[in-house]
This record gives structure tokens, C-alpha cells and sequence, in this order.
């Protein structure tokens, strides 16, 4: 008589199971890391429509001829600093809440280069970075590669 609560009687075998863990991690792994790059993307968009509005309002220019910059160019550096310094101490809430004052404190500190260069160059600069960060994504997700040691090549 079959004991009706031994998982070894119900449970598929194990080439099976390796399968089906390796599928849901790989399926976990895939949520866990489009959301990240959600995250980023919202990020790096909003810093760019903080920087593109804050230097076509007029109000960039007024500002970087006054010592205000300074004010306005180092405080990325203390978002940075607290978060980095107090990430294990924050909330959830608070970290995300950080992370999108970054965003738009980087996007007023990034205005300065709408003063500089011409919109063209800023988008060609943008999107040859973006397409070299995607390739060197995809390439290191699919093929499982550690990209870590060019770190010091690039």
C-alpha cells in the first residue's frame, strides 16, 4: 500500500525537477533584473527631463552665473554618499524615495551641459552609450560571461 503522504511516491524525477528549478530561477532572475533596468531607465529618464527643462526654461543659465552652482554641481555627490554610506540602514521606501531625488537633483547638475554642447552631440553621445551599455548587457546576461575583469581594460 502506498503511503499517500511520501513525496518520493508523487515527485518527478530528478533530471525533472533540475529542469523545472532551473526555469524558475532563470524566470525569477529575468523579473528581478527587468525591473532593475526599469528602475534605471526611469531614472535616467527623468534625470534627462529635469537637465533638458531646467536648461530651456533660461533658469540653468541664471543659476551657473552665481555661486549656487557649486551648490548645484555637489549634490549628487551627497546623495551619493548617503546613499551608499546608509543603504543598509534606510527603508525600502526611503532607498527608492533617495534614488529618484538623486535622479532629478543629477538632471539639475546635468543642465550644465545643455549650456555647453549642442543637442545633437549630447543625443548622439547618449544613445552610442546606451547602445554600448545594451550590447554589453545582453552579451554578459546570455552568455553567463563575468564582466567584471574588463573593469580595468575599459
Amino acid at each position: 500500500m502506498a503511503n499517500w503522504s511520501d513525496p518520493r511516491a508523487t515527485a518527478a524525477p530528478a533530471a525533472t525537477r533540475a529542469g523545472v528549478a532551473d526555469a524558475a530561477f532563470d524566470a525569477g532572475l529575468r523579473s528581478y533584473m527587468l525591473s532593475v533596468y526599469n528602475y534605471m531607465a526611469s531614472g535616467v529618464l527623468l534625470t534627462g527631463v529635469v537637465a533638458l527643462l531646467f536648461a530651456e526654461s533660461g533658469l540653468a543659465a541664471q543659476v551657473f552665473a552665481t555661486p549656487l552652482r557649486w551648490l548645484i554641481v555637489l549634490a549628487p555627490l551627497a546623495f551619493v554618499m548617503v546613499l551608499s554610506f546608509g543603504i543598509n540602514k534606510l527603508s525600502t521606501f526611503a532607498a527608492q524615495a533617495m534614488f529618484w531625488a538623486f535622479a532629478g537633483v543629477m538632471g539639475l547638475s546635468m543642465a550644465s551641459l545643455f549650456l555647453v554642447y549642442t543637442g545633437s552631440s549630447i543625443a548622439i553621445t547618449f544613445f552610442s552609450t546606451a547602445t554600448a551599455f545594451a550590447a554589453l548587457s545582453l552579451w554578459g546576461y546570455t552568455t553567463k560571461k563575468d564582466l567584471s575583469g574588463f573593469g580595468t581594460f575599459l
